[in-house]
């Protein structure tokens, strides 16, 4: 037999007992999502939920649209482009990524390349010139699948990281749209703090005539201008608020407040989606801190795995060939050449429990994971549950605001009359006055508050409605 073919032969052996070995099973636990003691259906709706499969890639669509305001879907559009709490999302999603990438290059040989030149001599004046050259590989076989449980580690983070960039686009429109409805709401809130006005400066009229006719106190008179100087203050806190608000927009889309603004439209009304009779509780699934938390659940089960494999020995495959020579033409000749080719084998003897700590700390943390896991859900169900309620509460009550402001209008113009009548003191006039300016503003506000609830229920849905049938009414 050719001595020169035994290095080979046993190289190749163990080349093929590491191939074998990595073929060994997983040391992770079989993964599954935990259960969560949930409802078959909304209390306040009628879907039921299913097992989660987390669904949050799924096109949530431009949302904002259900609100029927070109306004609006012009500054959301903005968000995800300009918005810099959703760039650094993202960069965090590009370095989780690229950590997947990273860990998935360790299933791969590494391979090396080096080169040397050197030129010594002697005092006497000798002098000598040396070449090398070096090529060498390593591979360590993933015998017991700690490696590619590392490349799962990372891509269930990395699938998390894309979660929370969802959660950081779902977020930053939502704070839009409750920026934007309150600088409508304010808008209109200016407006009838402005009409009452008008109204305050006719009644001081009146009571300034009817005070030189000597038919009524001085203190009539102070009363209205009291009242009026009141509602002037507001006006200008009403332009405060609203100032605000459009400084919060401008940095929500990318902007300096200086370089933004966003004009007053007299034609506005407020508008509210129609929500669907029956909600299907399938809808959180794309929610993405459910999501997210469901791959943090996976991740920890794969740590646990990653720890197990501490108590298995690791391989390395290891392989150089090269060559060094006087002169640098030398190099390549055959008998300049020097190979070699092993496997290495490492197992720790003793660590003093170290091993078993790391995969008692992984199994608690899948414990702390899963945990998180079924309270993330349980508070999505009441995220809903929540806007649900609000939604049919808020539109009853608008109802009885709207009876009631059209009652408290009436009362102050029958009291008005009755003051130019002599029938009723200045008080009740300034009574019926607040009532029916405070009415006012509480009509405007829980119709705002629908739009707001509206917008909270598509954030806890995980962004919208879409692909549902089409309804006619809703909540």
């Amino acid at each position: 037999m050719n001595k020169n073919m035994i290095p080979s032969r046993l190289t190749a052996a163990a080349l093929a007992a590491a191939l074998l070995l990595s073929a060994c099973g997983n040391l992770a636990p079989k993964y599954e999502v935990p259960a969560v003691d949930t409802p078959t259906a909304f209390k306040e709706g009628a879907g039921a939920w299913v097992t989660a499969a987390p669904a949050d890639t799924l096109e949530r669509g431009p949302w904002w649209e259900l609100f029927d305001d070109p306004v609006l879907s012009s500054l959301a559009s903005q968000v995800n482009v300009s918005n810099q709490n959703v760039a650094a999302a993202v960069a965090s999603y590009a370095q989780a990524r690229a950590l997947t990438r990273e860990q998935r290059a360790a299933l791969f040989p590494q391979v090396s390349l080096d080169a040397s030149a050197t030129r010594s001599g002697t005092g006497n004046g000798g002098a000598a010139s040396a070449y090398r050259v070096n090529i060498g590989g390593t591979w360590e076989p993933d015998v017991f699948g700690r490696l590619r449980l590392g490349v799962d580690n990372a891509r269930f983070g990395e699938q998390a990281s894309e979660a929370d960039l969802a959660a950081a686009e779902l977020a930053a429109q939502g704070e839009l749209l409750s920026a934007y409805f309150g600088l409508r709401l304010n808008d209109v809130g200016h407006k009838i703090v402005e009409d009452t006005i008008g109204g305050y400066e006719r009644t001081l009229k009146i009571t300034q005539n009817r005070y030189e006719a000597g038919v009524v106190p001085r203190t009539d008179v102070l009363q209205a201008e009291t009242q009026l100087a009141n509602a002037r203050a507001d006006l200008l806190t009403t332009e405060q608020n609203r100032g605000q608000f459009e400084h919060a927009i401008a940095v929500l889309i990318g902007k300096a407040p200086a370089n933004f603004s966003l004009p007053v439209d007299p034609k506005w009304t407020v508008k509210v989606p129609a929500v669907p009779p029956e909600v299907p509780s399938t809808l959180l699934q794309r929610r993405p801190d459910i999501a997210a938390a469901e791959r943090a659940v996976a991740q920890a089960n794969a740590q646990i795995g990653i720890a197990r494999a501490g108590y298995y020995p690791s391989f390395t495959l290891n392989g150089n060939i090269g060559s060094s020579a006087a002169h640098i033409g030398d190099l390549f000749n055959a008998s300049s050449l020097v190979w070699s080719l092993g496997l290495s084998l490492a197992q720790t003897i003793f660590d003093g429990g170290a091993t078993t700590a790391r995969v008692d700390q992984a199994r608690a943390g899948l414990e702390k994971s899963s945990a998180t896991y079924r309270q993330t859900v349980l508070t999505a169900f009441q995220n809903v549950e929540d806007q649900l309620l609000a939604l049919r509460i808020l539109q009853q009550q608008q109802v009885l605001r709207q009876e009631a402001l059209r009652a408290a209008l009436l009362v102050e113009q029958q009291t008005l009359n009755r003051y130019q009548a002599g029938q009723v003191n200045f008080t009740d006039v300034v009574t019926a006055q607040v009532s029916a300016f405070n009415a006012q503003r509480t009509l405007v506000q829980s119709q705002i508050d629908r739009q707001l609830a509206a917008v909270s229920l598509i954030q806890a849905l995980g962004g919208g409605w879409q692909g549902l049938p089409a309804v006619a009414g809703g909540i």
